[in-house]
C-alpha cells in the first residue's frame, strides 16, 4: 500500500545540537526507495507503508545502537483507497 508521511525524530539528552543524529536519520531514509522532502522540523516521505514503518524501526534501532539514549518520533501517515497518495499532490501552488 502506498502512503505519504511526515516524520520528526527528536533525540533527547544529546545536548544542544542534534545535527549528527538528524543527518543519520536522513541517511537511513535515503537507503529506501522513497521520495523525500526534508524541512526545518522533519521529513516528508512518499513510499510503501510497510517500508515507512520499517524505516522508523530501523532509525530507532540504529540511533540507539550508536549511543542515543532516548528518541521520540512523531509520525503522521496517510493512506487512501480512492487514489494514489503523493507528495506532489499535496503542494499548494
Amino acid at each position: 500500500m502506498q502512503a505519504t508521511a511526515e516524520l520528526q525524530v527528536v533525540p533527547i539528552g544529546q545536548g544542544v545540537s542534534v545535527r549528527h543524529e538528524i543527518t543519520r536519520v536522513v541517511e537511513l531514509l535515503k537507503a529506501y526507495d522513497f521520495i523525500l522532502e526534508t524541512h526545518a522540523s522533519g521529513t516528508n516521505i512518499e513510499g510503501k507503508l510497510a517500508d515507512i514503518l520499517a524505516a522508523v524501526a530501523q532509525i530507532h534501532e540504529a540511533l540507539h545502537a550508536e549511543g542515543c539514549i532516548r528518541l521520540v518520533s512523531y509520525l503522521k501517515l496517510e493512506t487512501r483507497t480512492d487514489k494514489l497518495p503523493t507528495l506532489a499532490g499535496k503542494r499548494l501552488e
